[in-house]
């Protein structure tokens, strides 16, 4: 078994990279990729207990991304994208710019989170971001943090209805994510050795009839591949989407993107329709 989409507390997982890689080494997965978002700070952590466990860790991340197409219009504008995350699997060394790229995407993190805060304290909370800072155990504080954060003041029960009733999009508390530029990001995670790869493709909410050019148009500025199979999608769209990407030529990837009980429904080495990820798609990766 194999899982190249997961996450640890570098970010928003539950599990430590060391636990995560432990974890991993208990259900038989030999080759794991860390993809914490917007950072690669969980990797030495994670690459020391794989070393333990006698496991492949691939390092990795997630970056959010906002990109404009030929027409010169955003993705959002174009489709109605919900989210656009990109993975860059294999980093070796770090480039300069991969790093600024990190350093830009931590400060619009804050940014956000401090918008977020204020609207809190619009709407008469009694917010302190270093409260949510503790709850998060890291510097990467997401949503689900602020999500995880309500439950505990008793504004709602459940991290979905913290989404549905403040956090998500159009809801009191969201703020716009300003990403990262799309060729930029994937030029600094080839110059840092890695590939770059669309995940989980579905959430960019485009139409069927627009996917192979918007693929083919991502693949001239610097797209590798596709997380066809997530666990998101159901087998026969996961399956649809791989016969897309091997059509354009592109790489085929799987994951969990395990979150641990943030995200319940996701089990470690386990993708789309239920399925086992095995290293049939290792085999394909120039990397691995």
């Amino acid at each position: 078994m194999i899982d190249l989409h997961t996450h640890s507390t570098a970010s928003d997982g539950n599990l430590s990279p060391a636990e995560l890689v432990r974890a991993a080494n208990a259900i038989g997965i030999n080759s794991i990729a860390l993809t914490d978002h917007d950072t690669i700070d969980g990797i030495p952590e994670a690459a020391n207990e794989a070393w333990n466990c006698g496991l492949n860790l691939i390092p990795g991340v997630e970056l959010d991304i906002n990109w404009k197409y030929k027409t010169g219009e955003t993705l959002s504008q174009l489709c109605g994208v919900r989210e656009f995350h990109l993975l860059g699997l294999g980093l070796k060394s770090p480039s300069p710019v991969f790093i600024e790229l990190l350093a830009e995407s931590k400060r619009e993190r804050t940014r956000r989170n401090m918008s977020i805060i204020e609207k809190m304290r619009d709407e008469g909370i009694d917010a302190h971001y270093e409260d949510v800072l503790r709850m998060a155990g890291s510097n990467c504080v997401g949503r689900p943090h602020f999500a995880q954060y309500l439950i505990k003041i008793g504004k709602t029960r459940s991290i979905q209805a913290a989404f549905d009733r403040f956090l998500g999009k159009g809801k009191p508390f969201y703020i716009q994510k300003t990403g990262a530029d799309f060729a930029r990001a994937s030029s600094a995670i080839h110059e840092s050795g890695g590939i770059a790869i669309i995940a989980h493709p579905t959430t960019l909410y485009v139409s069927w009839g627009k996917l192979p050019g918007i693929f083919a148009e991502l693949k001239e500025q610097g797209l590798d591949g596709i997380e066809a199979w997530h666990p998101v999608a159901a087998e026969r769209v996961c399956l649809r989407l791989e016969a897309i990407g091997r059509e354009l030529g592109l790489l085929i990837t799987a994951g969990s993107d395990f979150h641990g009980e943030r995200r319940p429904g996701r089990k470690l080495g386990y993708t789309g329709g239920g399925r086992r990820i095995d290293d049939s798609f290792l085999k394909d990766l120039p990397l691995f």
